[in-house]
């Protein structure tokens, strides 16, 4: 199990200056900056908002592949914790409700969980990773 969520990103220079980015996994996501640390700022907002829009329409979140050249952009950490547990509930075939039975907690709240906005604390994050098996590490890169 992937144990983060990033895209390949790639950055073309411009000939005005700046670079456009653009995700050849996430196509929809397309930005620029005049730096290249303005266009990577970018390049994690839009891939949030992406990946937000694609859950909320119930839409694929496709497996990232390495791009030749590309630069790994991760989205923010609430996009990350619905995703993560998203995947793993699904890798290990579990439905909503068996993590619900596991957690002894509502088919709703489980449903929250792989929201984005939903916010859950870390002690909801450090049950729902024993209930699925794993162990909840956090990093800060």
């Amino acid at each position: 199990m992937k144990t983060a969520i990033r895209y390949s990103a790639v950055l073309a220079p411009q000939p005005e200056g700046g670079f456009t980015v653009t995700f050849p996994d996430i196509p929809e996501a397309i930005t620029e900056g005049d730096t290249r640390e303005a266009a990577l700022f970018n390049a994690a907002e839009v891939l949030t908002l992406c990946l937000v829009q694609r859950l909320e329409d119930g839409d694929a979140i496709p497996d990232a592949e390495r791009v030749k050249g590309g630069v790994w952009v991760e989205p923010h950490a609430t996009v990350q914790v619905a995703l993560l547990v998203r995947r793993t509930r699904e890798e290990q075939g579990r439905t909503l409700a068996e993590l619900a039975r596991a957690l002894e907690t509502s088919w709703p709240t489980v449903q929250r969980l792989e929201k984005p906005g939903a916010n859950p604390t870390l002690r909801q994050l450090e049950r729902t990773a024993a209930a699925l098996g794993k162990r909840l590490i956090i990093e800060m890169a």
